[in-house]
C-alpha cells in the first residue's frame, strides 16, 4: 500500500474557528488523508486564520509565513481569508486562499494540490469525528454569523449574517459526541441566544418528536443527554442578555445545564455603549442579573470588556469598574481597544491615547484580581463538583475545573488525591486554599 497523503493544520482564533478546523480534518480523514503534528511530517499545511483584530491578523500572517518556511505548501482559510490581497502581498507563495467556514473550498484546494485515491482500508473516522480538544470535552457550534452590527466588530462582514443550524442536526452531533466519550459540551456561536431567529424557530424531527430551533428548546434537549450516574455538563458561551435568557436560567436552577453564562457586556457607560451600537440600559441589565441570581443562586457570569474605546472618559471608565463590582461579574476578560481596519469605530472622534488605554487596562485588571481573590477566599471549605482535565506535572496535582470554569479561559482547581483520577471524571472535592482564580482542593 502506498503511503497516504498527510496534512498538517494550524488553527488560530476563537473556539468557533476551532470547530471549523475540526470539521475540515474530519472530512479529510474520512477521505483517507493522514494528519501530522509537525511541518516536516506533512505533505501540505492548512492554516485556519483569525482576522478579528489587527494583532490577530499579524499573528495569522506570521503563522502563514512560518508554515511556508517550514513546509512550503500552504493553503489559507478562515476569517483573514476575506483579505486575500493582504495575504498574497505578504506571502505570494500561498497555494490558495478561502474564507471562513468554506469547508468545501478548503477540501477542493487540498484535492487539487494533494490528490488522494480512495482506499476503504484507511478511510476510517472515529465516532464523533476528529477534534482538537481533549476527549472529554467538545465545542458544539449551533450557528454561523451574526445579525448585530457593533461598531468595533467586523465579524458580520467576514462571516455574514446569522445562519442557524437545524435543531436535529445540532442534537445529532451532540449525541455523537456524547457516545464518543465527551462529558462536557461547550455551546458556541457568535450570538448564541439569537439561535433560530433567522429561520423563525423552524421545527425539525428529532427521535420521535419535533424540536424548534429556539435557544430554550435546544438547551432543554441538551440538558437531557446526561444521567445521574453519567452526567453531561452543558456550558453556554457568547450569550446576549435577551429577555428569553430568563427561561434558560430556570434550566440551570433545575440542574439541567451548568449555572454559567458567558455574556459579552463590553462596557457599562451609556454613551460608550451607544457608540459601540450595543444595548445601553445599565440599570435594566443589573436588574436582570439580580433576577437571574434569585432564580439560580449558584450562577457564574463571565464577561468581556473593552477599555479605551473612542470617546471613553475617565468617568465612563469608573462607571465600568463600578459595574463589574455591583453586577458581581465572576470572570472578566479585558481587551484594549484596537482600531481595526473596516470597523466603523475607526471613524469615531476622540480616540483615547494609547498610554491612557494601557493605564486603564492595568487598573481594570487590578480590580478584577481583587474581586477574584475575594471570591476564592469565600470558596475555602466548600464542597464543589469538578471535572478532571488531567495530571499537571508542575503543580504535582490533578488539574480540574469547577462548574464556574470554562477550559483555557477561566480558573483551575488543583486536586490532590491518593487515587488516580481519569480525564473526564466528574467528582466532588473540598476546597482547601485559594489564590486568584486558582483553587486547591482534596478529593
Amino acid at each position: 500500500m502506498s503511503k497516504p497523503p498527510t496534512v498538517g493544520i494550524v488553527s488560530l482564533g476563537c473556539p468557533k474557528a476551532l470547530v471549523d478546523s475540526e470539521r475540515i480534518i474530519t472530512r479529510l480523514r474520512s477521505e483517507g488523508y493522514q494528519l501530522s503534528g509537525s511541518y516536516e511530517g506533512a505533505d501540505l499545511v492548512v492554516v485556519n486564520t483569525c482576522g478579528f483584530l489587527d494583532s490577530a491578523k499579524a499573528e495569522s500572517l506570521d503563522a502563514i509565513g512560518e508554515a511556508i518556511a517550514e513546509n512550503g505548501k500552504v493553503i489559507v482559510t478562515g476569517c483573514l481569508g476575506k483579505e486575500e490581497g493582504l495575504i498574497r502581498a505578504s506571502h505570494p507563495k500561498v497555494l490558495e486562499v478561502t474564507g471562513p467556514h468554506q469547508y468545501e473550498a478548503v477540501l477542493s484546494a487540498v484535492h487539487a494540490h494533494l490528490p488522494q485515491a480512495h482506499d476503504p482500508k484507511i478511510d476510517l473516522v472515529p465516532e464523533g469525528g476528529f477534534r482538537l480538544t481533549p476527549r472529554h470535552y467538545a465545542y458544539l457550534k449551533i450557528s454561523e454569523g451574526c445579525n448585530n452590527r457593533c461598531s468595533f466588530c467586523i465579524i458580520p462582514s467576514i462571516r455574514g449574517d446569522l445562519a442557524s443550524r437545524p435543531a436535529n442536526a445540532v442534537l445529532k452531533e451532540a449525541e455523537s459526541l456524547v457516545k464518543a466519550g465527551v462529558k462536557e459540551l461547550l455551546v458556541i456561536s457568535q450570538d448564541t441566544s439569537a439561535y433560530g431567529v433567522d429561520v423563525k424557530y423552524a421545527e425539525s424531527k428529532w427521535k420521535d418528536r419535533m424540536v424548534r430551533a429556539r435557544f430554550y428548546d435546544l438547551c432543554k434537549e441538551l440538558g437531557e443527554f446526561g444521567a445521574k450516574e453519567s452526567p453531561i455538563w452543558v456550558r453556554l458561551h457568547y450569550v446576549y442578555p435577551y429577555p428569553h435568557v430568563d427561561e434558560v436560567v430556570g434550566l440551570m436552577a433545575e440542574g439541567k445545564i451548568l449555572p454559567y453564562l458567558d455574556i459579552p457586556f463590553q462596557h457599562a457607560a451609556a454613551n460608550v455603549l451607544k457608540a459601540m451600537r450595543r444595548p445601553a440600559n445599565q440599570d435594566r441589565v443589573l436588574d436582570r442579573i439580580k433576577a437571574w441570581r434569585a432564580i439560580c443562586p449558584d450562577l457564574t457570569i463571565r464577561s468581556s470588556f473593552i477599555v479605551g474605546f473612542p470617546g471613553e472618559t475617565e468617568e465612563d471608565f469608573e462607571t465600568l469598574l463600578d459595574f463589574i463590582e455591583e453586577a458581581e461579574i465572576d470572570r472578566a476578560g479585558c481587551f484594549k481597544y484596537e482600531n481595526v481596519e473596516g470597523a466603523p469605530s475607526r471613524d469615531l472622534p476622540d480616540h483615547v491615547d494609547q498610554d491612557e488605554v494601557d493605564e486603564r487596562y492595568d487598573r481594570f485588571m487590578e480590580v478584577q484580581t481583587e474581586l477574584a481573590h475575594a471570591r476564592g477566599q469565600a470558596m475555602i471549605g466548600r464542597n464543589i463538583e469538578v471535572i478532571c482535565d488531567g495530571w499537571d506535572e508542575d503543580a504535582e496535582a490533578y488539574a480540574c475545573r469547577s462548574k464556574a470554569d470554562a477550559p483555557e479561559i477561566d480558573g483551575v482547581v488543583y486536586v490532590g488525591s491518593d487515587n488516580e483520577i481519569a480525564e473526564g471524571t466528574i467528582l466532588s472535592v473540598r476546597v482547601t486554599t485559594a489564590e486568584g482564580h486558582e483553587l486547591w482542593a482534596s478529593a
